[in-house]
C-alpha cells in the first residue's frame, strides 16, 4: 500500500525530518497486541461499511498518480468506482467478487476476480493478521489527513525481512485516512493518501456505475488473472524461506516454442515476493542487484537457468530467497 494539508509537500518531504518522526515514535510505548488488533480491525470495518468519495494519491519511488474514489455499502453489499485522474484513462470497478478495469484508450476491458489484496484504504484479514503478529504498534502523534482529524501509529517490524509501515487513522470513525512504506533507512518507498474526504455520507449507488452500461461493440473484453501465472506444479520450490512467509502461487507463464517461464508467489499476508525462474538464454533480467522504487531485486544464476526474486521487502529478503531456490 501507497497527503495531508501539505500535499505535494508531505509527499516530497526530506528523510531529515522523517528521521525526527520516528525517533519520536521509537520512545513511545508499544500497544498492546489486543488494542493492535482492535485499531486494525475497526479501520478494516470503516472502510469497508461507510460511503465516501474522495480523492487519493499514491506515490511508488518518483511515480505519483491521482485517482477519485467512491465507496458504496448498500445492505451489506460493497460497490467501488476507481477513476484515474492522470495518466492513461482507466477506470476499475470492483463489485459481486469481481473487478473490471476499462481502459478506453485501448478499448479494452479486464474481467479478473477480486482478490484479498483489496483496494485503499481496506485492509484485507490477512494484512491485519501479518501487521499483529510481525509488527510491533506504537501510538505516533496526532495529526490532519485531507483535512479531518488523525492519529498516526507506527509498525516496527520484528525482523529485518519486512520495511515498516506508518498510519493515520480518522479519530472519529477509525477508517485508514494515509499509508506509507519505509525503507531500512527510514526513506519513503511507497505511500497513499486521501487529499480530500467525504466519509460517513449517503452516496447514490449509481454513482458507483462504469462509465460504459456495456463493453461496446468494439472493444476487447478479457477474462481472467491478468499478470499472473497458469496454476500448476512446477518441480521448483524456496527452502529458506524468511519468517512467515508462505507460497501463495506456483505456476507457470508463456506459450508457444520458448520454455515457459516458472514463477512462484510467497507473502507474509502483508506483502509479496515473486520468484521468476527462466532458461538462460531467454532471461531479460541481469544477474545481481536492482532496485526501482520500494522493489528490490536480486538475480541469480542456477545450472542453466536465471532466478529472479524482486518484491517490496528489504533487499536481503528477496537476497535470501533468490539464492535459496531449487528443485523439488
Amino acid at each position: 500500500m501507497r497527503a495531508s494539508n501539505g500535499r505535494g509537500a508531505v509527499i516530497h518531504r526530506g528523510s531529515r525530518l522523517l528521521a525526527a518522526g520516528l525517533l519520536c515514535w521509537a520512545s513511545a510505548a508499544p500497544v498492546l497486541a489486543q488494542d493492535a488488533a482492535g485499531l486494525l480491525g475497526r479501520a478494516a470495518e470503516a472502510a469497508r461499511t461507510l460511503d465516501y468519495v474522495g480523492t487519493i494519491v499514491f506515490q511508488s519511488g518518483a511515480a505519483v498518480e491521482t485517482a477519485r474514489i467512491i465507496h458504496v455499502n448498500d445492505n451489506g453489499e460493497e460497490f467501488e468506482k476507481l477513476v484515474a485522474l492522470d495518466g492513461p484513462a482507466r477506470e476499475v470497478i470492483r463489485q459481486k467478487g469481481e473487478v473490471r478495469c476499462y481502459y478506453p484508450d485501448a478499448k479494452l476491458v479486464r474481467i479478473e476476480p477480486r482478490t484479498f489484496r483489496n483496494a485503499f484504504p481496506s485492509l484485507s484479514p490477512q494484512q491485519q493478521e501479518a501487521l499483529a503478529r510481525y509488527y510491533v504498534l506504537r501510538k505516533g502523534a496526532a495529526g490532519r489527513v485531507a483535512g479531518r482529524d488523525a492519529q498516526g501509529w507506527s509498525f516496527e517490524p520484528r525482523d529485518a525481512y519486512r520495511y515498516a509501515q506508518e498510519f493515520w487513522t480518522d479519530t472519529t470513525s477509525g477508517m485508514l485516512l494515509k499509508a506509507r512504506t519505509l525503507d531500512e533507512r527510514g526513506e519513503i518507498v511507497e505511500q497513499i493518501a486521501f487529499l480530500d474526504l467525504a466519509l460517513g455520507v449517503k452516496v447514490d449507488p449509481a454513482l458507483t456505475r462504469p462509465t460504459w452500461a456495456s463493453t461496446p461493440s468494439d472493444w476487447m473484453e478479457k477474462r481472467g488473472r491478468t499478470g499472473t501465472a497458469t496454476p500448476g506444479d512446477t518441480g521448483w520450490s524456496v527452502t529458506r524461506l524468511p519468517p512467515g512467509f508462505a507460497k501463495i502461487m506456483e505456476g507457470t507463464r508463456g506459450t508457444g516454442r520458448a520454455p515457459p517461464v516458472v514463477q512462484l508467489v510467497y507473502s507474509d499476508g502483508l506483502v509479496a515476493v515473486s520468484v521468476f525462474i527462466e532458461p538462460r538464454g531467454q532471461a531479460r533480467r541481469g544477474v545481481g542487484r536492482a532496485r526501482q522504487g520500494g522493489i528490490n531485486q536480486f538475480s541469480v544464476k542456477l545450472d542453466e537457468h536465471v532466478v529472479t526474486a524482486l518484491g517490496e521487502a528489504p533487499a536481503e529478503t528477496v537476497r535470501q530467497i533468490a539464492l535459496s531456490v531449487s528443485r523439488r
